[in-house]
């Protein structure tokens, strides 16, 4: 049992100077040191380990293997124990549990279901179709298809005669329409067009006449505003509010300055003020102690991890030779024995007790059955016959029916050579 992890071998350097001896000896043999070199180039893949790791390793390998056997054992003696009370006890009482589920919840609601719903559902349904549906169906078929074909064919007629006067008076209508429009279109062409066409005129030369009115208002208008409105505001915002915008605008690029010199100060002070207090003293504890004690844990935690794995194996392989141990020996104290004082003991006095005693036991029983049986029968038989004398002398005897010959038609004989069957050798 390797408890320790093979460190990496390091490849051998050669000498810068061969032999004339190793000359000669690579020439004759270039095959053989093929192999040497990959083997230490597949070794020198492996990533080297520290000091701590190879001392902390045998230690932690025997405590964690000496604590884990008594648990190896514990589990493989409760899987035992499970997996007996599941096929002894739990799988046939829930077998059990099952059936007496399905007989108390599922096969009354079945029988339920088909012994009384159904026959109830189909019963109703019998009545309902004979008691609605056959009735509205005759209705339907013997007193509505009727009526509504007499209905259909008096609604026709009465549509018809609807539109025969519908026709005759949409006639009448487009004939005083024609005359209507015939008599507006003169009403148009000599009156209202002519009455138009003056009016036309007229509105232009009123329009012509408002329109000069207003152009005169607005160029007058626009003089005005131009000269009492843009012109002063121009000069205001040429002569006024731009220099004192500019003015303002560097007062404010002035301050803006300074109150950003002020805050850099401040930045830079809070800056390196936090970095002295907790910046540096964080990267120094992280640096000098959290991370060495980190790579610490990691290599005794992946040593512990390894130890549990492998004691784990160990235990399961020590834990199976103690069970085959305890097997055997349970078979060599109790199974053995037993086997032996049944198959040496137990076997021929059982053939001897079942030959001497219970051959003959059986035998005996059997006769005194037998005798006992014949004895009823006959006891049975006389009782018969007294109850039918008796019968007969207090009744009479009781009247036969006539005997009746079969039924049925005999098969017929079978051809022999006395007898003939054809039609000119029939008796």
């Amino acid at each position: 049992m390797d408890l320790e992890k093979r460190t990496a071998r390091q490849p051998v350097e050669p000498s810068a100077e061969p032999t004339a001896g190793q000359t000669a000896g690579r020439q004759q043999t270039p095959v053989r040191q093929q192999a040497p070199v990959r083997q230490q180039t597949h070794e020198g893949q492996q990533t080297p380990e520290g000091c701590l790791a190879v001392v902390i390793r045998i230690p932690v390998r025997i405590v964690v293997l000496v604590l884990v056997v008594p648990v190896r054992m514990a589990w493989d003696v409760l899987v035992v124990v499970g997996r007996f009370l599941t096929d002894a006890v739990l799988r046939p009482v829930g077998r059990a549990l099952l059936w007496v589920g399905r007989a108390v919840f599922v096969w009354p609601w079945v029988a339920l279901w088909r012994y009384v719903v159904v026959p109830v559902a189909l019963g109703l349904g019998w009545l309902g179709y004979r008691l609605l549906v056959v009735p509205v169906v005759w209705v339907y078929r013997y007193a509505l298809t009727p009526v509504g074909h007499a209905i259909a064919w008096v609604a026709a007629g009465i549509w018809g005669g609807v539109v025969w006067v519908a026709t005759g008076l949409w006639a009448g209508v487009v004939w005083v329409a024609r005359g209507v429009w015939a008599g507006l279109g003169w009403l148009y062409r000599w009156t209202l067009a002519p009455l138009g066409r003056g009016v036309a005129w007229l509105a232009r030369g009123v329009g012509v006449g408002i329109a000069a009115v207003a152009v005169a208002l607005f160029t007058a208008v626009a003089w005005l505003v131009r000269h009492l409105l843009v012109v002063p505001v121009v000069w205001l915002y040429r002569y006024a509010l731009t220099p004192v915008g500019h003015a303002v605008a560097w007062v404010a690029r002035g301050v803006v300055r300074l109150v950003r010199m002020i805050f850099a100060g401040l930045w830079l002070g809070v800056y390196w003020t936090l970095r002295v207090l907790l910046v540096l003293p964080a990267i120094a504890v992280w640096r000098w102690v959290l991370t060495p004690v980190g790579r610490l844990l990691v290599v005794v935690g992946r040593e512990i991890r390894d130890a549990l794995g492998h004691a784990w194996r160990v235990a399961g392989r020590i834990s199976l030779v103690v069970g085959r141990f305890l097997a055997n020996l349970f078979r060599w104290i109790f199974v053995e024995p037993t086997r032996w004082v049944y198959r040496t003991v137990l076997t021929p006095a059982g053939h001897f007790v079942r030959d001497a005693v219970w051959k003959p036991v059986a035998a005996a029983g059997r006769a005194v059955g037998r005798t006992t049986r014949q004895a009823l029968a006959t006891a049975r038989e006389s009782v018969r016959q007294a109850r039918a004398g008796v019968r007969s002398a207090l009744f009479g005897q009781p009247t036969r029916p006539p005997s009746v010959h079969g039924r049925e038609p005999r098969a017929a004989e079978t051809r022999t050579l006395g007898s003939s069957k054809t039609a000119l050798t029939k008796d």
